[in-house]
């Protein structure tokens, strides 16, 4: 043999243990004995290239055995060969079926012997080379998923920061400020999670909802920035936003920048379909856009803008609860106010 191999040798006859480990120590191999299957189940581990069992033993017989051997994970693999004087075709059958391998008749024959333990010992080393190169394929396949994921990670937060900077250009021209952005994401994401969305979808919607605003880039100043109120030509051109954003950001592969375009699209939506920039009502509007309008109207009423001064809390409250199925959608804007204490903490800890 190419390399010295572990065997087992069960039976209760002890010159039959003697005979056996002769010829199999000639050949090469360590050889181990056991005077019943109880105590080689003791010895039996996964050290072991080959089990020789007898069958007619006491306290436990060679199929009791095998069938222990085949139920332990560890040792379920070990071929087993059976030294047997059974000539039966029901008893080899039987033994077949609880897992033996294969089988030698007594007396045993020098030349069989070295035949069938050969043949079953190429068959264990064949499948630990299998068992092997599945460890190396299966640690291989961890390191290279481990690689994948911090690479997709790293494209993750690059598609983020463009994202943020996405954001900033459009803050640049309006009055905005990052606090507003962060408020604004940060209360969008309260109402995804309230709503029973998936972690994915509130995760997207928590780092696509700054990019709400971001068609403003393409208003005039002296309309987005003017401190009174607009003409009926200037609302117009404002309104506009929702359609440049969502354009802009159409022209995106990103999940992020394809939800940023919902979103920028579907914000200004009312529940009563008096909203703009398509007159959607109800569960047509996207859920996303849906869920901004509650954060951005209320950070919009608590915050100070180039037309306004900030209204107070408590104003800002009456205010959404009168919007309660006439601009917002009412399950969600029972979630917000259920939620008002996260609202309120965030909103203080997030000051501009």
């Amino acid at each position: 043999m190419e390399c010295r191999r572990k065997i087992l040798v069960v039976d209760d006859e002890p010159h039959n243990i003697m005979l056996l480990e002769g010829i199999l120590t000639k050949l090469g191999h360590e050889v181990v004995g056991a005077e019943n299957a109880v105590v080689a189940l003791e010895k039996l581990d996964r050290t072991y290239d080959l089990v020789l069992s007898d069958v007619m033993m006491p306290v436990m017989n060679g199929f009791e055995f095998v069938e222990k051997i085949r139920e332990n994970t560890e040792t379920q693999d070990i071929p087993v060969i059976m030294v047997t004087t059974l000539s039966q075709k029901g008893d080899r059958l039987k033994a077949v079926e609880i897992g033996a391998n294969d089988f030698i008749t007594k007396p045993i024959d020098i030349v069989e012997l070295r035949v069938r333990t050969e043949s079953m010992l190429r068959q264990k080393a064949q499948q630990d080379e299998i068992k092997s190169f599945e460890s190396d394929l299966n640690e291989l396949v961890e390191s290279r998923t481990l690689e994948l994921r911090e690479a997709l990670s790293k494209l993750d937060e690059a598609h983020v920061e463009t994202i943020h900077h996405l954001c900033a250009a459009a803050e640049y021209k309006d009055e905005e400020t990052a606090d507003h952005l962060v408020r604004m994401a940060e209360y969008s994401r309260i109402l995804a999670e309230k709503s029973g969305l998936d972690v994915d979808t509130v995760q997207l919607i928590h780092t696509s909802s700054p990019m709400h605003d971001i068609g403003k880039i393409g208003i005039p100043d002296s309309i987005l920035l003017k401190p009174g109120k607009l003409t009926a030509e200037e609302w117009e051109v404002m309104k506009s936003h929702a359609v440049i954003g969502g354009n802009i950001l159409s022209m995106g592969s990103s999940e992020y920048i394809n939800m940023g375009s919902v979103i920028a699209l579907s914000h200004h939506e009312k529940w009563d379909g008096s909203g703009y920039p398509s007159g959607l009502s109800g569960e047509d509007i996207p859920l996303p856009g849906r869920i901004c309008a509650v954060a951005d109207v209320f950070d919009a009423l608590t915050s100070k803008r180039p037309y306004k001064e900030p209204f107070s809390v408590e104003k800002s409250l009456e205010i959404m609860k009168e919007g309660r199925g006439i601009h917002f959608d009412p399950k969600l804007i029972d979630l917000f106010f259920e939620n008002i204490e996260q609202i309120l903490y965030i909103k203080e800890s997030c000051a501009d």
